[in-house]
């Protein structure tokens, strides 16, 4: 506005000193023009006082002429030619010849007569003044005799100059002594209304120049009074259209300056817009940036930065007695595998799709935020005492995300569901990290306990996640520290965060015979306090805290090392995790184990799990490729239970099928157990895969197995995991455990 008004005011300041400028110049035009026409009225009476003075001379020489020649008989006839030669030579409108009493001196005819009947009441104060003045008593200030008179007056109703001379005799007469008979006086006048005002007119370009009695201009014209030089009465107007260089140059350049200016104006306020336009951009884009800086770009909704500060407007609100609040977090299962397998779109449409869920169920107070991956927080300002109404809400969102997703426009189906941990509070004072710790700690229990389900934070959850990550602490010492195969003698000490040590438990032939065909390592970690634990009981807080590779190499090398000297048709099964498989070096690795333990790459056996296959890239799949070029063979496990696809067992070259405990355990109980067991092993034999059941416990089992085609059997009927020396003193014949030449290190 202040540029706009700037802008405006430097425009009408320019006009109007283009306005007053030009009614200056104006002015000064008029008031020159003014004085012209009064500098020529002034020439007018002195033209024609000297044109009387000459007529008179030229007249009083021709008397004298007259009476020297003819004696005075032919006067009358010179007279009578002169007047004519004033009215049309000198241009008087008339001429008289009079007798100081103001008679006609000559015979006239009657138009004449009756012309100077009309003037003399005007004319005779002019010859009775100049008779004064000749006689030595003049009646004006001036003493000197004047010859001659003129003045400006109205006659016959028009403007005029008028002269009145003295004409004697003989010119050699003094006036003053010259009788009445002798002295004459010549008297003539000019209109200043006609020829003359079109002469005046002409030589000092006053356009349009006419006369009037009244100043009865129009606005475009100017009017100068002519004044009786006797009287000082207006005897008249002369009235014309002035030249105004001023307005004149106003006319032709306010069409200029009006362009000029709308074009400065349009300019300016093309600049205003675009100004504004670039002022609305800046104030959007740092809108924009405010909002992203505050939003989590993907989802839209509030970020850790907003989550946070809206978390401390809650406690600051917290005044009432009866007042709480609840944080609920919460986190998507089996989102990982999903954009895994389906790719990081699918997996933002699923996160789109989840908020749109969750925003349908809470009401306008409540704050949905998204903490970073598929993880969101939900704070609860307003819930009273004893209100379980959030539970409700939490409950809600557990089955809402449960529901199937339709992804990629239908053409993907998937599967989810989420765990929620919450944390109720009403103290103001409390810090918000420690609200945040506790709702984590609910959160963590409730994926532990199985996800899809709702934990609210109690003390007593605190003791479980101490006691884990103090698990976690041993787990790291034992691998940091001198590991290695216990056997039976050896002490362990309380202080001492226990040992690992690999089990094993048979793999036996399907065969009437069931001899033995090998064995699975399976890592169990003896602890001081807790006794012996199963991996998933450390497993799980392994992947956790980035241990797994370390783990898994430590199995993978005590379990060739022993099995190095076990007889030459046995083979050892090892599971590996995917992050093992996608390190770039682990073929090498796995080779330079081999080399070092002694066993033939044909004895091991690298077990993954379906879930590991949709884990691992084009480099991994690679590097399973030359594991199997080394003779090294690659088995599925768990077959049926995570995301079966029957174009893997191709892709990645599987050697063996594992079928699950789960199918397994439904032989001999349920119809669709032999049905399901069946089709697996149908598919095995088509596809030239060996197959091995797990979860063998029942004769019954062992035989519909057998019968049905299956390779390999392992379960509790045939042997439970146990240490190396229980599983080495369980081999057919000493013969066969000694070990190979070659096992040696």
């Amino acid at each position: 506005m202040l540029l706009a008004i700037s802008g405006l005011a430097i425009l009408g300041l320019v006009f109007l000193a283009a306005i007053w400028a030009g009614r200056e110049s104006d002015a000064a035009a008029l008031d020159r023009q003014r004085q012209l026409v009064n500098s020529r009225l002034l020439d007018q009476v002195q033209r024609v006082s000297q044109d009387i003075q000459l007529m008179g001379a030229g007249y009083a020489s021709l008397l004298v002429s007259d009476s020297a020649t003819t004696g005075g008989k032919s006067g009358a006839t010179s007279a009578g030619a002169f007047g004519k030669i004033a009215t049309t030579v000198f241009g008087y409108n008339a001429a008289f010849l009079v007798t100081p009493a103001g008679e006609l001196a000559l015979q006239s005819d009657t138009e004449t007569k009756r012309r100077f009947k009309w003037v003399r009441p005007l004319l005779q104060p002019m010859i009775q003044d100049l008779e004064a003045r000749q006689h030595g008593a003049p009646q004006g200030p001036s003493s000197d005799p004047e010859p001659s008179r003129v003045e400006l007056m109205r006659l016959e109703g028009r403007p005029s100059v008028a002269g009145v001379v003295s004409v004697t005799g003989s010119s050699k007469v003094d006036p003053q002594q010259a009788n009445d008979a002798n002295r004459l006086y010549l008297v003539a006048f000019r209109f200043l209304d006609g020829a003359t005002l079109d002469t005046l007119s002409r030589e000092q370009g006053l356009a349009g120049a006419r006369y009037a009695r009244t100043a009865d201009q129009e606005q475009n014209e100017v009017a100068f009074e002519i004044e009786a030089t006797t009287t000082g009465e207006p005897i008249g107007f002369i009235i014309w259209r002035p030249d105004l260089p001023g307005t004149r140059v106003i006319g032709r350049l306010v069409p200029v300056l009006s362009v000029a200016g709308l074009v400065i104006a349009g300019l300016f306020f093309a600049l205003m817009g675009r100004l504004r336009g670039s002022l609305r951009e800046l104030s959007a884009s740092e809108l924009h940036a405010r909002h992203l800086s505050l939003h989590d770009v993907l989802t839209g909704l509030p970020n850790r930065a907003l989550f946070a500060a809206r978390f401390e407007q809650c406690l600051a609100a917290m005044k009432s007695p009866g007042e709480h609040a609840v944080l609920a977090l919460v986190d998507l299962d089996k989102f990982k595998e999903v954009n895994d397998i389906h790719g990081h779109a699918a997996g933002d449409e699923l996160l789109r799709g989840a908020v749109d869920r969750m925003n349908a169920l809470i009401e306008t107070g409540d704050t949905l935020a998204r903490l970073g991956g598929d993880e969101f927080a939900l704070l609860l300002p307003h819930v009273r005492e004893g209100d379980d109404s959030y539970i409700l809400l939490c409950n809600t969102i557990i089955e809402a995300l449960s529901r199937p997703f339709q992804l990629r426009g239908g053409d993907v189906v998937v599967r989810i569901g989420c765990s929620i941990g919450t944390a109720a509070f009403h103290d103001a004072a409390e810090a918000t990290s420690e609200i945040l710790r506790r709702a984590d700690v609910a959160l963590y229990e409730a994926k532990t306990s199985g996800r899809g389900r709702l934990i609210e934070y109690e003390p007593s959850l605190d003791h479980r996640v101490e006691a884990r990550e103090n698990l976690k602490n041993d787990l790291r010492l034992v691998l940091e520290g001198p590991t290695h195969l216990s056997d039976s003698a050896e002490i362990v000490r309380p202080s001492d965060p226990g040992h690992l040590e690999v089990f094993f438990q048979g793999v036996h032939r399907a065969d009437a015979h069931g001899r033995l065909s090998g064995a699975e390592a399976l890592v169990r970690w003896r602890h001081p306090t807790l006794g012996l634990l199963s991996p998933d009981k450390f497993i799980p807080i392994a992947e956790e805290a980035g241990m797994i590779d370390q783990l898994g190499g430590w199995v993978l090398r005590n379990a060739a090392k022993a099995a190095a000297s076990w007889p030459t048709d046995m083979s050892v099964a090892v599971n590996v995790s995917p992050s093992q498989i996608r390190h770039r070096d682990f073929d090498r690795y796995v080779l330079s184990i081999l080399s070092e333990t002694g066993l033939s790459p044909s004895r091991l056996e690298l077990e993954l799990t379906e879930a590991a296959l949709f884990n691992i890239d084009e480099g991994a799949q690679g590097t399973l490729g030359r594991l199997r070029s080394q003779g090294i063979r690659i088995a599925l496990d768990d077959f049926g239970t995570g995301f079966s696809s029957l174009s893997h067992l191709i892709q990645f070259n599987i050697d063996r099928i594992k079928i699950d405990r789960s199918f397994v355990r439904l032989l001999g109980t349920q119809a669709e157990g032999a049905a399901i067991v069946s089709a697996i092993l149908g598919l095995s034999r088509t596809l030239g895969k060996a197959t091995t059941a797990e979860g063998v416990e029942t004769e019954g089992q062992r035989d519909f197995l057998v019968a049905a085609g299956c390779n390999d059997l392992q379960g509790f009927l045939f042997s439970r995991p146990v240490p190396l020396a229980d599983f080495v003193s369980s081999l057919p014949s000493t013969e066969a455990m000694r070990p190979q030449s070659a096992a040696t290190p």
